[in-house]
């Protein structure tokens, strides 16, 4: 399985909250696992969140975030082109799609298209999910 993640599946690897140990489960089957580069920034600010709400202690959440740049050269990391935003243009224009969550639907139909095979998205995000369903992508969770 050829798996993207969005911003809100990625974090639930470095945030203990519902929905992590599946994600965990879905990463170690996955043959390949991507994400926008724009998910380094998304997933760095949502751990900066965390800690500011007391869901992390700042101890803790400066080493997730080590953690996380660490693993961040072990993912596959898509590179936003003119084209890639251009579908992201439409994307949110049509889905009602805030701009990140266009720019990764963009993203994950764009590496499904050069790869030639069936891209599995990931993400917490019920209008994205509705919106990647819309277009024909694999969605996860089902």
């Amino acid at each position: 399985m050829i798996l993207y993640l969005d911003a809100s599946a990625l974090v639930k690897r470095y945030v203990a909250e519902a929905g992590s140990a599946d994600v965990g489960r879905l990463i170690a089957q996955a043959d390949a696992v991507g994400t926008a580069v724009i998910s380094r920034a998304e997933v760095s600010a949502a751990l900066a969140k965390a800690a500011r709400m007391g869901l992390l202690v700042p101890p803790d959440a400066e080493a997730v975030l080590q953690v996380f740049r660490v693993q961040w050269a072990d993912l596959v990391r898509l590179q936003l082109t003119e084209v890639v935003l251009a579908q992201a243009d439409a994307l949110a224009w049509e889905h009602g799609l805030c701009g990140y969550d266009a720019v990764h639907l963009a993203t994950a139909r764009f590496w499904q298209a050069s790869l030639g095979e069936p891209v599995t998205l990931a993400t917490f995000d019920r209008q994205l999910w509705q919106a990647g369903t819309t277009v024909g992508m694999r969605m996860w969770p089902v």
